[in-house]
């Protein structure tokens, strides 16, 4: 067995679309960043790279390279799911903590859960997220943007 943590933020921004866990959440505002900035995957990701001792999100798909402009961050988590059945580990669980102060996501944590559990190759029972605010204090709690935490434990296929 071995653990990851995993943490990514992003400030809000206008004429996007809010993108958390692969699914399109209804908003009058989306997330700055080079690919489609979903955090909740970017947390998950780097949670399974630390888990795997092999670096973080940026150093696997830099935001310097062109051909991750835009991009669909559930690709991201497909290849990142590659990289980890290639190291023979897969999900055991994973949990996930969202902050934001708006949207309210509580329509949307199961279908998010669905969507992870679907790419992971893993039961919906091993993916928890929750939507916490961040009781009005700091740049998260102004609105200004969302802050993800994620811890995965892996385990090993072989075992």
């Amino acid at each position: 067995m071995r653990i990851g943590h995993g943490y990514d933020s992003h400030i809000f921004e206008k004429n996007r679309k809010l993108i958390l866990a692969g699914i399109e959440i209804k908003s009058e505002f989306g997330l700055k960043g080079h690919s489609d900035a979903d955090a909740v995957i970017h947390a998950l990701i780097d949670s399974i790279f630390g888990a795997l001792s092999l670096g973080d999100i940026g150093s696997h798909f830099p935001d310097t390279d062109n051909k991750y402009k835009n991009i669909s961050s559930v690709e991201l988590l497909k290849k990142t799911v590659q990289i980890m059945e290639e190291k023979k580990y897969n999900i055991s669980n994973t949990d996930i903590t969202i902050i934001l102060e708006k949207p309210k996501l509580r329509d949307y944590i199961d279908s998010m859960r669905e969507s992870l559990a679907k790419v992971l190759k893993t039961d919906i029972k091993n993916i928890s997220i929750k939507a916490k605010t961040n009781e009005k204090m700091d740049a998260v709690g102004r609105g200004e943007g969302i802050a993800v935490h994620c811890v995965s434990l892996l385990k090993n296929i072989d075992e």
